[in-house]
């Protein structure tokens, strides 16, 4: 870059900067009056700026730095970013630079975007899992799915706390808490849970700390603390998005996806994120399905549509389920028809999915220090064991390892024990689960809550999850969106719509047009708390 275009985009950069910039750095007293602006807005709205040269990536880029530092470093204190990457600006600059000469990536081009910090990164941040056993150790190159965002012009900013080990620690964890990071607060009342793992995302995109984040998905993990932040959340096909270069679970349920402010921006993100790994066999079976998510954006996406409403996944609490039902009246309105279904068998997997998720846990641990972390100092499960026994006071002080140390019993993926619990899981979520109830009722998707409200964080008793949704994709490998469907207690609450596999484009549109036809996203306020009487 020659000086005369650094003066030129800094130029720009000043003009979009004043207003934002009396936002960003407004400090605590901006809780109580937030208002949307320039740092909630979408993805389209941002790029139209910038072509109009009103906006620079490197302006946005800024703003959202002061907005993480009045916001989540200091004021509510939300904690949801666990390090900033000091190339952010630099990346900016280049992607502006790109502008300029009319080159541009696609619709993510100079889009601030966060990933969840068991993401692997070639650069000067660390890829940790939020645990110390991993702390300042940098990846040996970037995951698949951060490659392709790089390439579609997407400005990294920064990794997102997220409940360490991807919640698969304790059976009395705190979600949203890393030894590394700390404790993740929800933005709609400080004293709750954003759920996990993927809590720092969750927290990130919905208090304008950036445009798009990335979260990964075992079960629940991105669409329960979408929903519970007020998101839309997308937790795709096996194998449409590459688990290379993600810390994993399991290999059998893993996947990024994307959280963001609308499907709209959920849409395009995703499209970026699809595309073959050769490194990852089951992508090379998805790639085909991968589409142009933005030509889904249909305002009529629910017309014609048959939906099955899962009625097993309903009755946990009635103000939940009163709120859910206004959602399906607004399905009907926009020309859904609806019928009342069971999922079946969701009973005959509970155990046996926690099995698979130990065995896969033990194994893929290590291959991924192996290939993505060899300078680590921790080589396997029974050293991340150890090093979080000699380091407890830190590691341990609200609760143990039991996943972890129930996993380093299992044996080998050649395990008669492990294979028929993946055969189970298989048969009950796939053939005699979705695909059966989809077919036997000749269904475009299912509906239900997808899940409770936010829970009081609670570091004595642990998480106190109220149910949801997330296990019949989840353990299937097919697609769950969720999207906002309210509030109870002025707390959100997300609908969720499931399909069979590969059928992110019609969930899209299905979502896309409830979205529209609702709008019940509003940015959040911060309160310290929330009281019965909040709507």
């Amino acid at each position: 870059m020659d000086r005369r275009e650094f003066v030129r985009m800094g130029v720009l950069a000043g003009v979009a900067a004043g207003p934002v910039a009396a936002v960003a750095s407004a400090g605590p007293a901006m809780a109580a009056v937030y208002k949307p602006g320039i740092l909630d807005a979408g993805v389209q709205a941002l790029q139209e700026l910038m072509a109009a040269r009103k906006l620079t990536a490197h302006a946005l880029a800024s703003q959202y730095l002061a907005r993480i530092r009045s916001v989540d470093k200091s004021g509510p204190r939300l904690n949801a970013i666990i390090e900033l990457n000091p190339e952010a600006l630099k990346i900016a600059l280049e992607m502006d630079r790109e502008r300029l000469h009319h080159r541009l990536r696609g619709p993510l081009h100079g889009i601030p975007v966060i990933l969840k910090d068991n993401i692997a990164t070639a650069d000067r941040m660390s890829t940790s899992a939020g645990s110390l056993a991993l702390a300042g150790v940098r990846a040996e190159r970037d995951a698949h799915v951060v490659a392709r965002l790089r390439a579609a012009g997407a400005v990294i900013i920064g990794k997102s706390n997220l409940s360490e080990w991807a919640n698969m620690r304790s059976t009395q964890s705190v979600s949203g808490w890393s030894a590394r990071g700390g404790l993740t607060r929800n933005p709609y009342a400080l004293d709750r849970s954003c759920s996990g793992s993927s809590s720092g995302s969750a927290a990130a995109v919905a208090a304008g700390l950036a445009t798009l984040a990335v979260g990964t998905e075992t079960d629940g993990s991105i669409v329960s603390p979408a929903s519970i932040c007020g998101l839309v959340g997308i937790k795709p096909t096996l194998g449409l998005v590459s688990r290379g270069g993600i810390i994993p679970i399991a290999h059998s349920q893993d996947t990024a996806g994307p959280m963001a402010r609308s499907v709209a921006d959920a849409a395009l993100m995703l499209a970026a994120m699809a595309g073959a790994d050769p490194a990852d066999p089951a992508t090379l079976g998805g790639a085909p399905h991968a589409v142009d998510y933005a030509a889904a954006l249909d305002p009529n996406g629910l017309r014609g549509k048959r939906l099955g409403v899962a009625r097993n996944y309903f009755g946990r609490r009635a103000d939940i389920d009163a709120q859910i039902a206004l959602a399906l009246k607004v399905l009907e309105e926009q020309g859904a028809t609806l019928v009342e279904v069971r999922v079946p068998n969701a009973g005959k997997y509970r155990d046996t999915e926690t099995d698979v998720l130990l065995y896969e846990f033990k194994a893929g641990l290590a291959e991924y220090l192996a290939a993505y972390a060899p300078s680590a100092p921790v080589k396997s499960m029974a050293d991340v064991i150890a090093y979080n026994r000699r380091h407890g006071d830190k590691e341990m002080p609200y609760f143990g390892q039991e996943y972890l140390e129930r996993a380093e019993q299992k044996g080998g993926l050649d395990t008669p024990a492990y294979l028929d619990a993946l055969a189970n899981n298989r048969r009950y979520a796939r053939d005699e689960g979705i695909d059966q109830v989809l077919a036997e009722h000749q269904l475009d998707a299912l509906v239900a809550p997808t899940g409770g409200t936010a829970w009081l964080t609670d570091f004595v008793n642990g998480d106190h999850f109220g149910g949801g949704f997330s296990s019949p994709a989840a353990v299937a490998g097919y697609p769950h969106i969720t999207v906002p469907a309210g509030y109870v207690h002025g707390l959100p609450i997300g609908l969720s719509l499931v399909g069979g596999s590969y059928s992110e484009a019609a969930l899209i549109g299905m979502a896309y047009a409830f979205e529209q036809a609702t709008r019940h996203r509003r940015v959040p306020q911060f309160p310290a708390s929330v009281t019965p009487a909040m709507r």
